[in-house]
C-alpha cells in the first residue's frame, strides 16, 4: 500500500478493542515484495491553465439589465494518472504523468431586474462545450496502450450543452378590500425558482478485466448503422443505449468508439414558496413558509452507471435510480441525502421563524 511510504494490514474476525499483540503496525521496510508503487514521471511540471472572457452589459430601462459573456479556458500539463503491471514483487506501479490537457468554451447570458414595483428577476443560461482527455487527476487508466491521450480525448466528465436557471422574487400587494380581509392578504411574497439542463456524458465499455487487482475497462468497437438509442416506455425515462450496437474490442485493444460519446437524460424541475411576514413588535417579527420542491413532481432519471454501462449488462445504457439519488446519499456514500437533492419526487416544507 504506497510502498515505501505507507503500509497496513487487515484484520477480520478480531474483537473490540483490538488487542495490543495485534495492534502492532507492520514494520517499515524497503524490502519487497510490495503491492503497489506510485511514481510520476521525470520531471514532472506543475499544471497550469488560462482562462479569458469577453463581457457585454446593456441596461434595459432603470432597473433592468442583460449581458452577453464569453468565457474561454484550456488547461495544459495536467496530472493524468494510469498503472502499469510489473512483476510478481511489485505487481502495478501506478504512474502520474503531464498528459492531461482540457479546453471550455462557452456562451453565458444573464438577465438581471433589481427589485423593482415588488418584482425581482435573476435568469441565466450557458451555452458551453468542455472537452479534455481526463476529468480528475486521481482517476487510474490502464496501460497506456488502452488509454493513450489522444484516444481519451473527448466531451468531459461533467459537460453541459445547455444549462438555464432562472428565480423571481414577488412581493404580493395588498388588495382593496375590507379592513379584516387586508390583515389576512397583506404582506405576503411568493418565490420560484427553474432549472433546466441538457444531459451530461456516459461513457460505455466493451470489457472488464482485473490486472493485479486493479479492475480496468476498454470502450467496445461500434456497428455502423445501428441506432445509438432504443425509445419506449419500458424505459425509464423512456430512453436507453442499444447493445446491439456495440461489440467488444479484441483483447487488449481500446474500441474505436469514442469516450463520453452517449448522454443519458436532461432534467428540469421548478421549486415555489410563498411566505408571510408578521411584525409583532418593533424588534420581534415571525414569518411564515410553504416550500414546494419539484412542484410538477416531474421525474428525473440519474445515468446509467457501472456495471449499467458496460454493453453485456442486462440492463445496459438503462436508469436504475432518480436525480436525487444518483447525486449522492449522504454520509459515508458522499453527498447530500436525497431529500435535499434537486431530481427528487415532489416534497413540501412548511415553516415557522422566529425573529429578533
Amino acid at each position: 500500500m504506497g510502498y515505501p511510504y505507507a503500509t497496513g494490514k487487515d484484520l477480520l474476525g478480531v474483537p473490540f478493542p483490538v488487542p495490543a499483540q495485534l495492534a502492532t503496525p507492520p514494520p517499515f521496510s524497503l524490502d519487497l515484495p510490495a503491492s503497489s508503487l506510485y511514481v510520476a514521471i521525470p520531471n514532472l511540471q506543475l499544471p497550469r491553465t488560462y482562462e479569458w472572457n469577453v463581457a457585454v452589459e446593456q441596461s434595459l430601462g432603470l432597473s433592468q439589465t442583460i449581458s452577453f459573456t464569453y468565457v474561454g479556458a484550456v488547461g495544459r500539463d495536467l496530472l493524468r494518472r494510469y498503472f502499469l503491471e510489473a512483476n510478481s514483487d511489485l505487481p502495478v506501479v501506478y504512474v502520474t504523468t503531464n498528459t492531461g490537457s482540457s479546453s471550455y468554451n462557452a456562451l453565458q447570458v444573464k438577465f438581471q431586474r433589481r427589485l423593482s414595483r415588488g418584482l425581482q428577476v435573476l435568469g441565466s443560461y450557458s451555452f458551453s462545450h468542455s472537452i479534455d482527455n481526463s476529468s480528475d487527476d486521481s482517476g487510474l487508466f490502464t496501460p497506456p496502450s488502452l488509454a493513450a491521450s489522444n484516444v481519451d480525448k473527448g466531451s468531459s466528465d461533467f459537460d453541459l450543452r445547455h444549462s438555464f436557471t432562472g428565480a423571481l422574487t414577488y412581493n404580493v400587494p395588498t388588495p382593496e378590500v375590507p379592513k379584516v380581509a387586508q390583515e389576512i392578504l397583506k404582506d405576503w411574497s411568493a418565490d420560484a425558482f427553474a432549472f433546466v439542463r441538457s444531459a451530461l456524458p456516459v461513457n460505455v465499455y466493451g470489457t472488464t478485466s482485473v490486472v493485479a487487482g486493479v479492475e480496468s475497462q476498454a470502450r467496445p468497437d461500434v456497428l455502423p448503422g445501428v441506432p445509438l438509442y432504443l425509445y419506449g416506455e419500458q424505459y425509464p425515462g423512456g430512453k436507453a443505449f442499444n447493445a446491439a450496437a456495440f461489440t467488444p474490442a479484441p483483447a487488449g485493444e481500446q474500441g474505436d468508439f469514442g469516450r463520453n460519446v452517449l448522454r443519458g437524460f436532461g432534467a428540469w424541475q421548478v421549486d415555489f414558496a410563498v411566505h408571510r411576514q408578521f411584525h409583532l413588535s418593533e424588534r420581534v417579527g415571525m414569518q411564515f413558509r410553504a416550500e414546494f420542491f419539484n412542484l410538477f413532481n416531474h421525474p428525473n432519471f440519474g445515468n446509467p452507471v457501472y456495471p449499467q454501462t458496460l454493453i453485456t449488462s442486462p440492463l445496459f445504457g438503462q436508469s436504475t435510480e432518480n436525480l436525487a439519488s444518483s447525486l449522492g446519499t449522504g454520509g459515508v456514500g458522499g453527498g447530500f441525502n436525497p431529500l435535499y437533492q434537486v431530481g427528487g419526487p415532489r416534497s413540501i416544507q412548511l415553516a415557522l421563524k422566529l425573529q429578533f
